[in-house]
């Protein structure tokens, strides 16, 4: 059994049974992953996953150093591309969170370091029986947004950071009849 949300498309299936809710500690994938919630506000997260090889190709792999250095006309180039989402607030702040991203790595040391902290260093593991149980951001979350807030970043509202934080495993939100909530315990 698994997690209803993921429906029956393949794409979705893949993406619940082999990367959601992973614990993820790669810099350049926290960072992936940060870009896509922000740009999937507002939007469903299938239509981002339908766009993410865009994404990586158009974003230069999700590589901080180089997507702070976007420029103008990058940026411009960006809004002609159909394969992402071409909204002008959502790329100027995937720029904006690139460099203070880096800010963080500098002062951390990681990324990851800085962003795992807001859980203690590890999974907090739920014990959600059905999808309407989980919520759609909490204390820790809102934690992380505020935080994020004050350090430059955009489009990272709680309930953006929440989606983060189960998208790279900070939280165990299978529901636990899925097989993947004991695989991931």
């Amino acid at each position: 059994m698994r997690c209803e949300w993921c429906g029956t498309d393949p794409l979705y299936i893949k993406y619940h049974d082999e990367e959601w809710g992973v614990p993820l500690h790669d810099d350049r994938k926290l960072f992936e992953f940060l870009i896509l919630e922000g740009a999937q506000a507002g939007l469903s997260w299938i239509t981002i996953l339908k766009k993410r090889e865009n994404y990586i190709k158009a974003f230069d792999n999700f590589d901080p150093v180089k997507v702070s250095r976007f420029s103008e006309k990058k940026i411009e180039k960006l809004l002609q591309n159909p394969g992402i989402v071409r909204n002008k607030m959502k790329i100027n702040s995937a720029v904006g969170n690139a460099k203070a991203f880096l800010k963080i790595q500098k002062e951390f040391g990681s990324f990851d370091k800085y962003i795992w902290s807001f859980v203690g260093g590890k999974p907090i593991v739920n014990k959600w029986k059905s999808l309407k149980e989980i919520p759609a951001m909490t204390r820790e979350s809102d934690a992380m947004s505020k935080d994020l807030k004050k350090r430059g970043f955009k489009f990272v509202g709680s309930t953006i950071c929440y989606a983060f934080m189960q998208a790279v495993g900070m939280v165990n939100d299978h529901i636990v009849k899925c097989f993947r909530y004991n695989q991931l315990k």
